[in-house]
């Protein structure tokens, strides 16, 4: 089959590699979409933090934002998961340790990540091996671009329920990429004042054409009270930002990840009574968006700007965009397509 594979850094190309088979208790997925993010940016740039620490090396196979069809089963799998469309979870923990036994295998120390972290292959490829207990199940009303954007969503649902908002509170976003849009378009579809905080320029343009009536720039924010904030920005100064905003009592959540440590006094957090929160994965969130979007009450199908074959993918993960695609901030890759 043919899987997009990075060599190294700014190095990679489309290669012939085996196919899989599935082991007991997997199934193999033929992909129908795979979503490009910030994680696979850096793997490509050789920045992703992985790579340092020896969690993943070179050659790898990215792509852990997927949808597709289940051809095959493996031994001990039931035999109805055939011709099932699914997406599933990134996070695929021992099995055998107590964060594991808990429910937390997204934190298991020994997890592997699909197309990050231990060596499991990835979505940029014809088709993918995934343990059937990570599975997600597709109803018919969630396409191929819908089931590639549950992922993505699942940690933005994560975000939304840890901002911990009643309906009609105030809620800032502090990003306005994929992220911090799925954030908000979540967080208003459960009745939630949004308020995005951004870079002047496209990407805050994008976002109104979303319907997002409350959109500012650093210099342009009101003074206004915030019930929660969710830090899904990239940027180390924005973290201490969104303590310093939030009303007090209430909660800053924090997905985002900058490229440096970012800087929080933690006395703001105690004499502010503040509660921070931490999101790491769509693990927990994937059934849920996968409601929301089959219901119709989320669609973030304007999110995707293009969808293009594995031949372009190393110009995209480049940062390569033809103008013609907007400023919509997902790029999809369909491995069918040459």
């Amino acid at each position: 089959m043919r899987a997009f594979v990075i060599t190294g850094p700014r190095r990679a190309e489309v290669r012939e590699v085996e196919d899989p088979s599935p082991a007991p208790g997997e199934v193999v997925v033929d992909v129908e979409r795979a979503g490009v993010c910030g994680t696979d940016m850096e793997f490509f740039s050789g920045e992703m933090a992985y790579l340092h620490s020896g969690d993943a090396r070179y050659p790898i196979r990215i792509g852990h934002e997927w949808s597709g069809t289940v051809s095959a089963t493996g031994d001990g799998v039931d035999p109805a998961w055939l011709g099932r469309r699914v997406t599933g979870d990134t996070m695929l923990g021992c099995g055998r340790c107590h964060r594991c036994a808990a429910g937390r295998q997204h934190l298991c120390a020994d997890r592997y990540e699909i197309g990050i972290r231990g060596g499991w292959p990835g979505a940029l490829a014809e088709r993918l091996p995934v343990p059937v207990q990570a599975l997600q199940p597709l109803p018919e009303g969630v396409d191929p671009t819908l089931g590639a954007l549950v992922e993505p969503g699942g940690n933005a649902l994560r975000a939304v329920r840890g901002a911990a908002l009643a309906a009609g509170e105030r809620l800032l976003v502090l990003g306005p990429g994929t992220i911090g849009l799925l954030v908000g378009l979540i967080a208003a579809a459960e009745g939630a004042e949004v308020h995005l905080l951004g870079l002047p320029g496209p990407g805050l343009e994008f976002a109104r054409t979303l319907g997002f009536a409350h959109v500012w720039s650093a210099g342009t924010l009101p003074g206004l009270r915030f019930d929660a904030v969710v830090d899904a920005s990239n940027a180390a100064a924005l973290p201490a930002r969104a303590l310093e905003v939030v009303e007090p009592g209430r909660r800053v959540v924090y997905i985002g990840l900058a490229g440096e440590p970012s800087l929080v006094d933690t006395r703001v957090l105690a004499l502010k009574d503040v509660t921070a929160v931490g999101v790491l994965s769509a693990s927990g969130g994937l059934a849920g968006t996968v409601e929301l979007y089959a219901s119709g009450a989320v669609d973030p199908r304007p999110l995707v700007a293009a969808t293009v074959g594995l031949g372009e993918a190393a110009a995209v993960l480049a940062g390569d965009r033809d103008p013609s695609w907007g400023h919509a901030p997902k790029i999809h890759i369909n491995p069918s397509l040459s």
